[in-house]
């Protein structure tokens, strides 16, 4: 069982479809924002909180992260890489990713967020997943974007419901239980959609409201605002 914080996984095999034609000869994840590749400001923040291993999945242009990034020792990390041929979604990177996981809770992030989110704040929940007879997970929801108002589930309390009054939206960080994609085979291709509405009905989803920078850079305008705002900041 790997310590909750020992290990996180960042989401990069998308295609970027919308950040076209930014996306066509270089991979989403190492797109220059604020100076340095988008991935990296992940890769720094998870570091800072005391993670020692990053598993990063790709499938478009991966041999282009794998080159930029290196084994991951500048910035005090392990850097694992998971190939997909075709991209898999969530799910199936992670069953895909599983074996460079390890067992036990660990973070996972989308390589295209960028946020100001303390990692750190995380052990306590970590810790408490770990102990859960049953695996769980815990969601970081962000006050709903101009692009998706309805949200995607709501939060009473550090409890996720699937429908309410106070719904948010998901930040696209979590903490999961590596038992429950236990029976997912590799190569399988699958979102986490279903794992997330059959644990948050079951109860056994926590959540918590992020309300710091956060931002999904989705389009070549949001990365250009974003490019700027951190050169000035």
């Amino acid at each position: 069982m790997t310590h909750a914080l020992d290990t996180a996984m960042i989401f990069a095999a998308g295609r970027g479809e919308r950040m076209r034609p930014l996306t066509d000869s270089c991979p989403k994840p190492l797109l220059p924002v604020g100076g340095k590749p988008l991935i990296l400001w992940q890769i720094e923040r998870l570091a800072g909180a005391g993670v020692r291993v990053v598993v990063i999945n790709h499938a478009w242009l991966g041999e282009q992260i794998e080159a930029t990034l290196g084994n991951g020792s500048r910035w005090g990390v392990e850097l694992r890489f998971s190939p997909e041929t075709d991209a898999l979604e969530t799910a199936g990177g992670i069953a895909q990713a599983r074996h460079l996981i390890g067992d036990g809770v660990f973070i996972a992030v989308s390589g295209d967020v960028f946020c100001d989110f303390d990692y750190v704040t995380l052990r306590d929940r970590a810790a408490a997943l770990s102990q859960r007879d049953e695996p769980g997970m815990h969601l970081v929801m962000v006050p709903n974007p101009p692009f998706h108002l309805k949200g995607d589930f709501a939060l009473n309390g550090d409890t996720l419901a699937l429908d309410g009054k106070s719904r948010l939206t998901f930040g696209n960080i979590g903490l999961y239980d590596t038992r429950m994609f236990r029976d997912l085979a590799p190569g399988t291709r699958r979102a986490l959609t279903p794992y997330y509405r059959e644990t948050i009905a079951s109860g056994r989803a926590t959540g918590e409201l992020y309300e710091g920078r956060w931002e999904n850079v989705g389009t070549p305008a949001q990365l250009h605002a974003l490019d700027e705002a951190l050169r000035t900041r």
